[in-house]
């Protein structure tokens, strides 16, 4: 196992102590629950440990300062970690660096054995699943972390994959963003009582804004409208969010709603886009996020925003090579919005995200969590830092909304002596009794589903113009959103100005007026450019190795693979994907050598 640098403490059983873990940069403080949630996994008689902690609160830092823990310790030699995404590998590489522990996000079966430089690998539950067996080798005494563990459980194949891959790791630590119920399929290596999950640590919402400096409060303005549409059975309905109606029709309803070519959604763009720029006059790298139903619809509220706000967003779909990069630029840049499908609703860490846009017709307790989590992390020295996730006012998200709402209530007052507490997951909450909806399939008929219109209303169920929204669990005599700024709308084609927009025709040709977004500083401070870290050094290496393999044997004549071959033999390796830095880096000198003569 390669050395993990802890500035100078290696070899003990608990170097750290006192809260600290060892940072490439020196030592990071641990908050009160992760040292709780340390004591407990190190304690625990099981291998197998489920932490549950809520999205912001540092859950990365916790498990890698477990890991770390452990091979110092001797407590296991290699590291696996599992993620549901692609663009999350990278994320976890990344973090683990920090840390002095280099993983490999590039690994796949055909690599063979690991480099002695390389601590461990990441991989997704969807390469798992396809190969079950080629990690059975890898995992043999190893930390296993299963990130997102529920989606272990998403379907019995996958499930028996995880249970396949890791029964003989040395420790499972096992990690959610939030509790999780079990539907058909139960999750490996998870305790149950009755259909519910049962965490060894448990680190909710509402303790960690009591704690402050941990996660943001956030607020669910909710938009009503009035949505017409043809059901697949070639039925006329016409209803509001707040008529009763059975699930599929609350499927139409809602899908209606968020049809891009309708007057509903634009104007709840106009909406966040305003809520947005008025963050961003205090704030100039604020952003936004629109979660999109599929890609079609990402690419028309892409085209939407370009029409009526004046702003180019970032898209980010699975279809599209660069998005893992795309995420990455916008991560670190300062561009105000980004639509993705799945791509940012779990996991991932855009700290700058504090206005969202529930565009998706994925109506789940688990979903809507997880996309409320982007916006919850809390930047030091931000000063106020409201968050605000804009969702249609579907009974079902109002309930959802209302019970992250009810948390933020009770933890940003003082409790009454006789108040108690209930548990926010307490399965006996009404708003748990919601049967959450599945997306809306596809099937033979939903060609004949047809969205006529969708009218946004305000409160009293009049045309939203210029209005004061309520939180979800508001509405009359509700609780006012603090630090929120409402925008005119005007439908799709009309003045704000012109009479005609409460009724009569309109003019030919009008574009809504756009809200301007503050920008960052014009003249910025250049970035300094940091040392590449392993992780970035081995892809280098490795891209220069293939590029001088190229060069010799256009050179030489000889096909790549003779070429490969004689250097990996003139090096001692077996093969590149073998190789340590420091070999890669012999190897490619080697190549230079002859390419020189």
């Amino acid at each position: 196992m390669p050395e993990i640098s802890t500035a100078g403490r290696t070899g003990t059983t608990d170097p750290f102590g006192g809260g600290l873990a060892r940072t490439g940069g020196g030592a990071v403080h641990l908050r009160a629950w992760q040292r709780e949630a340390l004591d407990r996994f190190e304690q625990s008689s099981r291998n197998s440990f489920l932490a549950v902690a809520t999205p912001g609160a540092g859950k990365t830092t916790f498990a890698l300062t477990a890991v770390q823990r452990a091979l110092i310790a001797r407590r296991a030699h290699r590291v696996v970690v599992v993620v549901p995404t692609q663009h999350l590998k990278q994320q976890w590489a990344h973090a683990a660096e920090a840390f002095g522990l280099h993983l490999d996000p590039d690994w796949s079966p055909g690599y063979g054995a690991l480099p002695t430089d390389v601590h461990g690998i990441v991989v997704t539950y969807q390469q798992i699943a396809a190969n079950p067996g080629a990690l059975r080798p890898l995992v043999r005494g190893a930390f296993a972390v299963l990130d997102e563990i529920h989606h272990a459980g998403e379907s019995r194949t996958w499930g028996d994959a995880v249970r396949t891959s890791f029964e003989h790791a040395a420790f499972r630590l096992c990690l959610s963003g939030t509790p999780f119920r079990s539907d058909q399929n139960t999750i490996p290596f998870v305790k149950y009582e009755g259909d519910l999950a049962t965490a060894d640590y448990e680190y909710g919402y509402g303790r960690a804004l009591e704690e402050g400096g941990v996660v943001r409060p956030v607020y669910f303005p909710r938009i009503n409208g009035h949505m017409e549409w043809t059901a697949p059975g070639g039925m006329d309905y016409a209803a509001t969010f707040d008529d009763p109606l059975t699930r599929d029709l609350s499927n139409q309803r809602l899908r209606t709603a968020l049809n891009v070519e309708g007057e509903w959604l634009p104007a709840v763009l106009e909406q966040a886009h305003a809520q947005l720029a008025h963050l961003r006059r205090r704030d100039p790298r604020a952003a936004g996020l629109v979660i999109a139903m599929d890609q079609e619809h990402a690419r028309g509220i892409a085209q939407v925003m370009v029409q009526r706000l004046r702003v180019v967003p970032v898209v980010a779909t699975s279809d599209e090579a660069t998005a893992s990069k795309d995420i990455g630029n916008f991560v670190g840049g300062s561009a105000p919005w980004i639509v993705a499908v799945r791509m940012v609703s779990e996991g991932v860490d855009i700290p700058r995200l504090r206005v969202g846009v529930y565009a998706t017709n994925t109506i789940t307790d688990l979903f809507f969590r997880q996309a409320v989590g982007r916006l919850v992390r809390w930047v030091e020295g931000a000063g106020r830092q409201g968050a605000y996730m804009f969702i249609p006012d579907d009974m079902r998200l109002r309930a959802f909304g209302a019970t992250i709402a009810e948390q933020r209530r009770h933890s940003l007052r003082r409790p009454s002596d006789d108040e108690t507490e209930r548990s926010p997951f307490d399965p006996d909450r009404p708003e748990r009794q919601a049967q959450p909806d599945r997306e809306l399939a596809a099937d033979g008929q939903l060609s004949l589903f047809t969205a006529i219109s969708a009218v946004p209303l305000d409160e009293q169920g009049r045309r939203l113009d210029a209005v004061r929204l309520f939180d979800a669990e508001g509405g009359e005599g509700g609780d006012e959103i603090p630090d929120f700024v409402a925008a005119s709308v005007a439908a799709p084609g009309r003045s704000r100005d012109d009479p005609m927009a409460r009724g009569g025709a309109a003019p030919d040709s009008f574009v809504t007026a756009a809200v301007p977004l503050p920008g960052p500083d014009p003249n910025p401070s250049p970035p300094s450019s940091p040392a590449l870290g392993a992780l970035a050094r081995r892809r280098q290496l490795r891209e220069q190795n293939s590029e001088a393999v190229a060069d010799l044997a256009r050179m030489t004549g000889k096909s790549h693979a003779d070429t490969n071959a004689e250097l990996n033999r003139r090096v001692r390796i077996r093969r590149i994907s073998e190789a340590t830095v420091r070999q890669l880096q012999q190897r490619l000198e080697l190549a230079r050598k002859l390419l020189r003569g």
